[in-house]
């Protein structure tokens, strides 16, 4: 039986045999390492390709909420006409806040508007507890630094309101609410009565399906978080 002869491009049999040795050794270690680190970054891609289909790394609006958003209501031009009167009668209308709520998702500033219904709920507490636990609620939302969805207030106010957290009556975020409330009066709401979502409805068209996006999260290469984020809304 014919042994099959292995040839080594490297090999110098004039060199001593310890320094070919080595030589050889290096060159299959150099090789396999080679081997490891292209398997390893064709891995790294794999998992990134399955990461990036997950629909919580995607940039899209919670899954479902566009098509709700979307879907028409039974409110008449007529009645659409009458938001245009008057922000109070907008958010007086549950057709108008809600169309009112999809515009802001637009612009990504929903927060104004959760914060204030957050508000108007909390007024109807009647309850010690109720007053407390959902005070609590609000301000590690809406108010304090960082907070998840936290609204543009100044300094006086949001003191004023952590000073009184911890006894809070239905009148503790009254200043807060009212602010909000004309920051949205002045600025978004103007913007709204000019928008399409709006429009459609005063010249009774069907409401186009608006594909929200929402800020996409950065990560490296190696990092691959398990946990879902937080989207759970006040509404």
């Amino acid at each position: 039986m014919e042994k099959p002869l292995v040839f080594f491009s490297q090999l110098n049999m004039s060199e001593p045999k310890e320094k070919t040795f080595y030589k050889v050794i290096h060159a299959i270690g150099k090789e396999a390492s080679n081997k490891d680190i292209k398997n390893r970054g064709k891995e790294k891609r794999n998992r990134l390709s399955l990461l990036l289909q997950k629909p919580e790394f995607h940039e899209d609006v919670i899954p479902g909420q566009t098509d709700n958003l979307a879907k028409g209501t039974s409110v008449s031009p007529e009645e659409a006409v009458k938001w245009g009167e008057s922000f109070d009668k907008l958010l007086s209308h549950k057709d108008g806040f809600n169309a009112f709520t999809r515009f802001l998702k637009t612009e990504f500033s929903e927060e104004n508007i959760e914060f204030w219904a957050a508000c108007e709920d909390f007024k109807k507490s009647q309850e010690p507890h109720q007053l407390l636990h959902k005070a609590q609620a609000i301000y590690e939302k809406f108010i304090q630094n960082d907070a998840p969805q936290e609204v543009n207030l100044d300094f006086h106010t949001k003191e004023t309101i952590f000073k009184s957290i911890s006894q809070p009556t239905i009148h503790s975020f009254d200043a807060a609410q009212s602010r909000v409330y004309r920051l949205m009066e002045q600025d978004s709401y103007t913007r709204f009565l000019k928008s399409d979502i709006y429009l459609d409805l005063i010249k009774g068209r069907p409401p186009r399906t608006t594909n929200l996006r929402r800020r996409s999260r950065s990560f490296t290469f190696n990092e691959f978080p398990d946990e879902k984020p937080d989207l759970a809304i006040w509404l």
